[in-house]
């Protein structure tokens, strides 16, 4: 049994109005990015989610099948595309299979950190190079840990703080088991609360996850236009091929 959360009715319904990540800006790079990368071939969305990604990728001509852990989530799918136009197997994405080879696997908006411990995630890219055609690539879409952010002797770190939300991370420096807590302004006023649970993880520590894996790093930048990741950089783009 997977220890991710699953999104029930309420939070599915309300993903789509998250602004932010639908924005052309967020978007449409991505997108481009992933076109490029697949190459005419077909591709895999782990946790596809409400398909924020995979419909507009299939929208440019691209073969997209996906993974979801919660069948709410897949619902709110449903109502964009249909099974045929884009299949979804209902599943945690460490262990869950999909027919056939895709030139394409990915992963995006820190969506690994669900898998809340480590030998979940090492399955997970076992779980994608499963799925991946010889040179196969990879991809994953993740925030660095801002521990640099964290105070001596506190626990926690502010992500937003504006009129209509609140929001800030805790970490467990021992378990790197972390929460995003958010406090978001209703229309009458009252403030809706909610926690989503991860473990967070370092980029080395991807990299041999996808050694474990039979994977290779072929890039790591810190966005999907290709910006040089740095030591000061809060996020990155990861791109592993299959070589074995």
């Amino acid at each position: 049994m997977t220890s991710s959360d699953v999104w029930t009715v309420e939070q599915a319904k309300r993903y789509d109005s998250e602004d932010g990540m639908f924005s052309p800006e967020v978007l449409a790079p991505t997108v481009d990015a992933l076109v490029a990368m697949a190459d005419g071939g077909r591709v895999l969305e782990l946790a596809i989610g409400t398909g924020r990604v995979a419909v507009p990728l299939r929208a440019r001509g691209v073969s997209v099948a996906g993974i979801e852990l919660s069948a709410a989530m897949v619902e709110q799918l449903r109502t964009k595309v249909t099974p045929e136009e884009i299949p979804v197997a209902i599943g945690d994405m460490a262990t869950t299979p999909v027919k056939g080879e895709f030139s394409l696997v990915y992963l995006v908006y820190d969506t690994i950190g669900n898998l809340c411990t480590q030998q979940e995630q090492v399955e997970c890219f076992r779980n994608a190079a499963r799925h991946l055609s010889p040179g196969g690539r990879f991809v994953v879409e993740v925030g660095v840990p801002s521990l640099r952010r964290l105070p001596p002797g506190q626990a926690a770190v502010p992500f937003d703080v504006s009129d209509k939300h609140l929001g800030f991370d805790t970490y467990d420096l021992v378990s790197q088991q972390a929460g995003s807590h958010h406090l978001t302004r209703q229309a009458d006023g009252t403030y809706l609360r909610g926690t989503h649970n991860y473990r967070y993880v370092w980029p080395s520590e991807l990299d041999l996850m996808a050694q474990l894996a039979g994977m290779q790093l072929e890039r790591r930048t810190q966005d999907w236009v290709a910006t040089p990741f740095t030591s000061q950089s809060e996020g990155h783009v990861s791109v592993w091929r299959l070589t074995s």
